[in-house]
């Protein structure tokens, strides 16, 4: 082998006369210090402004502004393949959290870009540099752009992050993304570790960019000669050395380039080869796109003739018999045309015979979903033209344009009935599905019954006094795994739902947000999880409903029959539940803050620490509710009925108990009819509870909390 050459810098011809200090830990052990600590740089760099705008987010007295359009493409591009939590939207965040998030998303990818760009130039980053870590070619010198991108981005993290990821998605894993983190960084770890803990080996990012990793602070050994024929630049880097003098690799590995470069016959080959199996696969690929253009086009061009005679055998001149319509009409809805449905979906309204009518509908569901967007358009002109005979004041006049709505709602209806489990995506937006309040409206009600709805969009549409008791409206999605990002759930924001029934329907993470279900049936209905934000559910029944976890800020509830509800854990900030009915509900750790609550009967009812924070509690009757370790400050208790109640524990700070009632008051014997239990085993449980700052306590309210363990500055 030849003598290599060596050229140095300046700054190190000065120092040529000085032995380099060598690190007293493993090469290895400096590598991994330099990776973790390259990291670490770019993950807090994102970390940091990510968190801070978490924490702005969280403050209420900041401007709320809807999620920057280019955090929302991030999130939907990630949110998929790593099985993110249900998303229900775009939200809003605090104006600052939206210029936070996007530079915790540009500061990793900048961090990253510079790294990479002094690597490629250098052979160091600053902590490789600061660890005594250089990474150069098979010449000695720094490695360029071009190696570096394939040695970091492909070699270190894109395979072995992808085989982290398969092993993840197809395993009992899927979709905790905390073991998903764990196997990446596992595997990350053993392809930079493993191979190059054996002297000789390089590892396969190392391999792949034909790349060493090699010791910048270990000398350089006697038989390396200085070429003085030549000045050394400022800045010059190492000429070609061999890397077995550098590295210690006696048997080392070529990598890929130098193959080809040692068997340029096996190479011209392999290219031939592989230019042939593109060029052939571009050639087959492109005539199977071709051909496939070709029959669809035919096949739209038959269609579309057939369409012209069945047409044209339907029309009032044909003389055509009711059977022989009713055969054209059925073979109409089997064509894959869309001239077929959308002329159907016309002739439906038009045709007078009621049999035809029927067959039309046949035909129309038969054709499936894809008549749905056609029978929508005719069903919201329909209800815009019921509208307006309806301004007239003319109920003759508005009896047809009814009839021809309702059997526009009847076909919807039975085709969502048949392709239920199908109809994820299908749009009914605005849709007049539901009871007008007008004389004529009494013709139709839909009716979808257990059936599943999962992921069908009711935004905005009238649904009044429809049925979907038992019915569906949440699916897993394509991952087949609850609570992921691709959750098929249906939206009824701002819909009408007055006296719809939902009876022991799923409507778990349904969004339902500012809805009308006034007077609506929920009776067993799971609406865990969902988003009822500002929805009018007054006088509904929800008697044994799980409310678990659901938002329901602003919601009304007034006169509802919640009894044996389960809300824990919901948020119900500001809500309005004015006599309602509580009998036995559970609201254990439920956000409560001022809610209004007045008149309403909670016996009995798990308040246990709920946060009742200035809520107003007045004239509510609480007999043996249970509030132990509830945060009660400032909360309104004036005339209360809080016989039974259990407080121990309770926060009263501020609360108001002006007329409340702690302890039943003893009736006179002679008026008694049936003989009532003593006094101390009717009255609320209030050992321990300090009453020393609530406000309005009468002497005997005092006496009885100072006979019965509580706490108060007037108790002796």
């Amino acid at each position: 082998m030849a003598t290599p050459v060596v050229r140095t810098s300046a700054s190190e011809s000065n120092q040529s006369n000085q032995p380099r200090k060598v690190k007293s830990r493993p090469l290895t052990t400096r590598r991994l210090a330099a990776w973790v600590t390259e990291i670490s740089l770019v993950v807090v760099s994102g970390i940091a402004p990510f968190g801070l705008g978490v924490y702005l987010n969280s403050r209420s007295d900041l401007k709320r502004v809807p999620l920057h359009p280019v955090l929302v493409v991030t999130e939907r591009a990630i949110a998929r393949p790593l099985a993110l939590p249900v998303s229900y939207g775009i939200r809003n965040v605090a104006a600052p959290t939206n210029f936070l998030w996007i530079i915790a998303l540009l500061a990793p990818v900048t961090l990253s870009w510079w790294q990479l760009y002094l690597l490629g130039k250098t052979g160091s980053t600053l902590p490789k540099r600061k660890f005594g870590v250089r990474v150069v070619n098979d010449a000695g010198q720094s490695p360029g752009i071009a190696s570096v991108v394939a040695r970091e981005g492909v070699g270190r993290l894109t395979v072995p992050v992808s085989i982290a990821y398969i092993l993840w998605r197809y395993s009992f894993a899927f979709p905790n993304l905390g073991l998903f983190t764990f196997l990446a960084v596992l595997m990350v770890l053993g392809e930079g570790l493993a191979l190059p803990s054996r002297r000789g080996r390089r590892a396969f990012h190392d391999w792949l960019g034909g790349t060493y990793t090699i010791d910048a602070n270990r000398p350089l050994p006697s038989s390396v000669q200085v070429d003085k024929s030549q000045q050394p630049q400022p800045g010059e880097e190492l000429a070609p050395v061999s890397m077995s003098i550098l590295t210690g690799d006696v048997n080392s590995v070529p990598n890929l380039w130098q193959r080809m470069r040692q068997n340029p016959s096996l190479t011209l080959f392999a290219v031939s080869l592989v230019s042939m199996v593109a060029v052939l696969g571009t050639l087959v690929a492109t005539q199977v796109y071709i051909q496939t253009q070709q029959n669809q086009r035919e096949t739209e061009q038959i269609n579309s003739q057939k369409f012209l005679v069945l047409v044209e055998r339907l029309s009032p001149n044909s003389n055509a018999t009711t059977e022989e319509r009713q055969s054209i009409i059925l073979a109409l809805g089997g064509l894959d045309d869309p001239q077929s449905i959308q002329f159907l979906t016309d002739l439906l309204v038009k045709e007078t015979n009621p049999i035809l009518q029927n067959t039309i509908q046949q035909a129309l569901t038969s054709a499936g979903l894809k008549a749905i967007p056609e029978l929508k358009k005719k069903n919201q002109f329909l209800a815009s033209e019921l509208k307006s005979v309806g301004s007239n004041n003319s109920s003759s006049a508005g009896e047809l344009p009814q009839k021809r709505l309702h059997l526009n709602q009847q076909t919807i209806n039975k085709i969502l009935s048949v392709y239920s489990t199908q109809a994820t995506g299908v749009d009914l937006s605005r849709a007049e599905l539901g009871q007008s309040g007008t004389p004529q409206s009494s013709f139709f009600n839909l009716v979808l019954d257990n059936v599943d709805l999962s992921g069908i969009n009711f935004k905005s549409a009238n649904l009044n006094q429809a049925s979907f008791k038992g019915s569906i409206f949440r699916s897993p999605g394509e991952d087949g795994r609850w609570d992921t990002y691709d959750d098929a759930i249906a939206d009824f924001n701002q819909a009408q739902l007055q006296q719809a029934n939902f009876s022991d329907a799923n409507l778990s993470r349904v969004i339902m947000n500012r809805s009308d279900l006034s007077r609506a049936t929920l009776n067993r209905a799971n609406l865990s999880y969902g988003r009822l934000i500002g929805t009018d559910l007054s006088s509904t029944q929800l008697v044994g409903a799980n409310l678990r976890g659901a938002f329901l800020e602003k919601a009304t509830f007034t006169g509802a029959d919640i009894g044996d509800a389960k809300f824990n854990e919901a948020n119900l900030y500001a809500a309005r539940l004015s006599r309602v009915i509580a009998i036995g509900t559970h609201l254990s750790y439920a956000n409560l803050t001022n809610t209004d609550w007045r008149g309403a009967d909670l016996s009995g009812a798990y308040l246990d620490r709920a946060n009742l924070t200035n809520a107003n509690l007045s004239a509510t009757r609480l007999t043996n509710a249970v509030l132990r370790s509830a945060r009660l400050e400032n909360t309104n208790l004036q005339n209360a009925d809080l016989s039974f109640v259990d407080l121990r524990g309770a926060n009263v700070t501020g609360a108001d108990f002006k007329g409340a009632i702690l302890a039943p008051v003893p009736q006179n014997p002679a008026d008694q009819f049936v003989q009532m239990p003593e006094l101390g085993s009717v009255s609320a449980v209030v050992q321990g509870v300090d009453f020393s700052q609530a406000k309005n306590l009468d002497s005997r309210q005092i006496a009885y909390i100072c006979t019965q363990g509580g706490r108060h500055t007037n108790c002796p």
